[in-house]
Parts: structure tokens; sequence; C-alpha cells
């Protein structure tokens, strides 16, 4: 079978979209299929190209037998929300030309930036062949969550747009039962929504020994390290965290901020009014460097704003972490807080409550009590091993294409 896969993100970036699209990818290559995935230049989160990388209007690459197009796009940084959405929107514009001339079964196009699935949409209707919305984010409405887009005229439009292309789909997969049920309850039938929730490379995240160099190296012998690795956006609540790191009193306490963002600037800036020395800020790692840099956490940390929408998220961070043994202090309610619950794999504080946090900070570095959440990482991290989940995606794909290749024997013998 022949896929196409439409992302905006793809390695090198590291955050979360480009890494399960690549796992997931590998895994179907691996199968026998034949993989074509249209992106970027890589310039995420900056919106610099990437060293080694030109923003060129088209350029093929193999990546673990993966067959990679990237195309031009204007690039900026990500925060902004006109620039970003002329970023969004060139990206589409060029995979739309691009795609036309790749042969496919099928079309799959991801969001959560949203105008990657209107390209789904009209490649699929140009090529006559069936989609698939791949549901990373309930947009627009996250826009207004975060404080981008003011409710209005223009945002009606935009959820009918994406109301027409969930009824468009002939699947959706989305990677919560929470967006499903959102759908469902926006009139989406539920029968063409699957759920394929987020997971873990076991195979990379693996090492359950802290490297002692790296340690020494950022000075953090001794010290139960409590570590963000991932995007400092503006829905993740680092502000938050940084003024109730003023108040923890614990000196063998010490926070490890890892990556980028639009608020990274802001974040530190904060942190040095406040005099913190409980924390240190790297820049973005490589993924392949994230095991290491989790080895010499004793907690992943896992924070949102407290909105009621942000009750349908699961970090991704939650899996990576329990699959290296890393409890997590997750700062998520709903099914991310019932699947860290369920396993036992951490301990829930109320997003944005700082009395909360604190008291949940001091709960798990106990040792009775991070013993257990270890115990619980294991099985979590079982659960929801990548590989796994890809052969599950998989099986939806190729019922969906055989299915619709039955509908379109039936039509032409009418």
């Amino acid at each position: 079978m022949k896929i196409l896969f439409l992302t905006d993100n793809f390695p090198p970036e590291v955050n979360a979209p480009a890494t399960r699209t690549y796992e997931h990818c590998k895994e179907w290559v691996k199968k026998g299929h034949d993989i074509t995935v249209i992106t970027c230049n890589p310039n995420f989160p900056h919106g610099k190209v990437y060293k080694g990388y030109k923003n060129r209007l088209y350029k093929t690459e193999y990546v673990d037998e993966i067959k990679v197009i990237r195309v031009w796009s204007y690039m900026t940084e990500n925060k902004g929300f006109f620039k970003r959405i002329i970023d969004y929107m060139s990206y589409a514009f060029s995979a739309f030309f691009v795609g036309l001339f790749q042969k496919t079964d099928i079309v799959i196009a991801t969001s959560p930036q949203f105008f990657t699935t209107w390209t789904g949409w009209g490649l699929s209707k140009v090529k006559r062949k069936p989609w698939i919305f791949e549901l990373r984010d309930i947009w627009p409405e996250s826009l207004k969550t975060v404080g981008s887009m003011k409710p209005g005229s223009i945002l009606k439009i935009l959820e009918k747009i994406e109301l027409g292309l969930y009824n468009d789909a002939k699947q959706v997969i989305a990677v919560t039962e929470a967006f499903k049920k959102n759908l469902i309850g926006r009139g989406i039938d539920g029968d063409k929504i699957s759920v394929i929730t987020n997971g873990s490379n076991n195979e990379l995240f693996n090492s359950r020994v802290k490297d002692e160099k790296l340690l020494e190296k950022l000075k953090l012998q001794n010290k139960f390290v409590v570590g963000y690795i991932g995007t400092h956006g503006m829905a993740h609540s680092l502000d938050f965290i940084i003024k109730a790191i003023a108040k923890v009193n614990d000196s063998d306490i010490h926070f490890l901020f890892i990556g980028d963002g639009a608020i990274k600037s802001d974040i530190i800036t904060l942190s040095d009014s406040l005099k913190l020395t409980n924390i240190t800020f790297l820049d973005s790692i490589a993924k392949e460097e994230v095991p290491l840099y989790l080895s010499i956490c004793d907690i992943s940390l896992a924070p949102l704003k407290n909105r009621k929408n942000f009750r349908e998220v699961i970090p991704s961070k939650i899996f990576e972490a329990s699959a290296m043994g890393k409890p997590t202090l997750l700062g998520v309610q709903g099914e991310a807080q019932e699947i860290i619950e369920k396993y036992k794999a951490g301990i829930c504080f109320i997003p944005e409550n700082e009395n909360d946090f604190l008291s949940k900070l001091k709960e798990i570095k106990e040792k009775k009590k991070y013993l257990e959440c270890q115990k619980g990482c294991v099985q979590l991290a079982k659960s929801y091993d990548r590989k796994n989940l890809a052969e599950e995606m998989l099986l939806i794909i190729n019922k969906m294409a055989k299915k619709n290749y039955v509908q379109k024997k039936e039509s032409i013998k009418v």
C-alpha cells in the first residue's frame, strides 16, 4: 500500500508530532508499505532552518527507508499568531502542489497545524483517494484557550470548516478518548472515529542508570532532579511553575528545563527576577539525546494551563518518562490524570494550584511513594509501546482502504 503522509513537523525536529509520525512510518515501512512524507525543511521552534538544510522549494531524502519530501515554507518563530498562520498556510500550499505528483492509495494529514488537513482534503478530491484526519488537537478551539484568538465570526467560520473536514474524512484517528467524545458531542459519526494514543519507543527509552558524567557536568550530583523536557509554549503554564519554584524550601530539589518555545525567554527573565538558584535552563536537544537527559532526572514534570479543553490532552512525555522508570508529576486533569492514577506511575497536582503543586512535589520525593510510582511506570510503558500502537493504526488504515476498494468495485458494477 502507498501511503502519503502530510505533516508540518518531522525529524530532526523533536516535538511530539514529529516523533509520532516518524516512529509510526518507520514501523509501516518494516511491514512492506511504501511511505512518502511531505514536510517542511526543519525549523521548529525558532523559525530558522537547521544546520545542513536549506529552505528549498523541493528536496527528497530517505530516512530509514521513508521517502521524505521537504518543501518550501515561510519560516517564523513559534510565537505570534499571524506570522504562524502564514507559516502553516505556506506549507499547506507547497505540500498540496508537490502532493499532486505523488502516487498514493491513501492520504493522511495530521493536526494541530490545521491547514495541513485542508491539504489532505484537497489532495483526496483531486486524486480521488480516501483521506484520514489524524487529530492531535482540537483546533481552532485551542487557539481561543491560549488567548491567540478571541471568540468571534472568524472563529465560528474556522469551526464550521473544522467540522466539515471531520465529516469529509473517511476516518478520524484521535490521540485521546476525550477528543473522540468531543467530536461525537458535536455531531460527528462515532463509527468513523478511532483512538490511537501517543506512546513511547521502548527500545530508545530503556536505560534506568543515571549518567554520572552528565550529572557532574551540570553540577547536579546528589540532587533530586525535576526535569521538564519539551516545548516551552503558551499552553504549558511554565510561568506558574517558575513562581512556585521560588517557594520550594528543600535544597535537595533542583529543576532542569530543556527545550525552546514561545515563552522560553520570558520564563528565564522571570527566573532571573526571582533570583532562583535551584533551576537550570538548557537549549533543545536531539531526540536521541532525550534518554540521556531523562536518565539524570528523578521525576518528569508535565504541566498545562488550567483550562477545560486541556483535560482532553495527554502529554506524550508521560510515556517516555515511564519507559525510563521516571515517575511523572502531572499538572493536567482528565484522561492524562486517569492514566497516571490507573498505573500509579506518578502523582497529579491541580493545574496552576501552587499549594497543591508544592504538596505533591514533597509527597513524590518520599522514598516509599517514589518506589511505588517507579513500579507503575513499568506497567504503563508496556501498555503504551509505540510499536504496538503503530500496528493498531496500520490495521485501521488497512481496513479503511479495503472498505474503500470494495465500495469502488460495487459502484463500477452499478
